[in-house]
């Protein structure tokens, strides 16, 4: 019998009402202006694996990213985690921890790097004796690729994939099982991106975390998830194994994401660029939001939006592809 996935989401939304002040809608005869961030989402992630979600700015992956952790409320839908719902309160939030995008703005500067690693030991409650908390601290710091004496500095005094080393060291000290990485290595250099994602497998590997990677690079997404979802304006339009999707992409803006990526093996390949801009969250196209991008659009797709359907070991929400007009 299968294990049950670690974390499971099911009809997740969450909409941010943008609108201006009531007089001025009031003037100007506008109504209210509503942006549909995550708009609808079903997945889950297995215990012990990599899952990415990825799409370009703006898309709702973020928001994803924020509604498990508990950083915004859910408008609509569940999350469930090891079986229970996930609300506010929650113990199971004691569980997952964060690392987030930028390192210069994710850590206290007016803290000592020991305080910082050893915040969610105190919050949680889980040693109560100082001195065990600073061997508790000091073994983070070792683990990270840090020295113990380098909790008696302030992060001013580290570069970005130091910091971000930080960030891990406090990501686990609360002992999770679940952490969420929102864009980790985005604002690193690509020779420090190469370290702090082998250091995050490394950990993987010996401490049995599941990891949920947000990202918009797609060569980081290919090196170290094990599935990968592609959203699209808040909504997923395909979601199979890594090795599957880089090597079959079956949703066209799938396929428009993948050739994003430079041709280094220079084969030649005809690369068709698909025209226009996202649309607006805030008034999304009916029908398939993707439908004014892509080729293979028609008039159903202009009409009806598609829902996540097998197809070819993938999971697709296309109708060109459903229909067999696209393979």
């Amino acid at each position: 019998m299968a294990e049950p996935p670690l974390v499971e989401i099911a009809g997740l939304k969450r909409h941010f009402d943008v609108s201006p002040p009531w007089l001025n809608r009031a003037v100007e005869g506008s109504g209210r202006r509503i942006v549909k961030a995550v708009d609808g989402l079903d997945f889950a992630i297995r215990r012990g694996e990599t899952f990415a979600l990825v799409g370009e700015s703006g898309c709702g992956k973020s928001t994803v990213a924020r509604l498990i952790v508990g950083l915004h409320a859910p408008g609509a839908g569940s999350i469930r985690y090891a079986g229970a719902e996930l609300g506010p309160a929650s113990p199971a939030r004691r569980r997952m921890q964060m690392i987030f995008q930028d390192p210069y703005a994710s850590l206290n500067p007016r803290w000592r790097v020991r305080d910082i690693v050893a915040e969610p030991i105190r919050h949680n409650r889980l040693l109560a004796d100082r001195a065990a908390v600073a061997e508790r601290v000091a073994g983070l710091l070792t683990r990270v690729g840090l020295s113990p004496i380098d909790g008696e500095k302030y992060p001013h005094e580290f570069s970005g994939g130091q910091r971000q080393r930080i960030s891990i060291a406090r990501a686990l000290a609360g002992e999770p099982e679940f952490i969420v990485c929102d864009e980790p290595t985005s604002a690193l250099d690509v020779s420090v991106q190469a370290q702090i994602l082998n250091l995050m497998k490394a950990l993987q590997r010996a401490l049995g975390l599941t990891y949920l990677l947000i990202s918009h690079d797609l060569a980081v997404v290919y090196h170290v998830s094990s599935r990968v979802a592609v959203m699209y304006l808040g909504r997923i339009c395909e979601l199979a194994d890594t090795g599957t999707l880089f090597g079959r992409p079956r949703h066209p803006y799938t396929r428009l994401l993948l050739d994003t990526i430079p041709d280094l093996a220079m084969s030649g390949r005809e690369r068709e660029p698909v025209a226009g801009e996202v649309p607006s969250p805030i008034d999304p196209p009916p029908g398939c939001a993707f439908h004014p991008r892509c080729p293979f659009a028609e008039d159903r797709c202009r009409l009806e939006r598609p829902e996540l359907k097998p197809a070819g070991g993938a999971e697709v929400a296309c109708h060109a592809v459903e229909e067999g007009r696209l393979s």
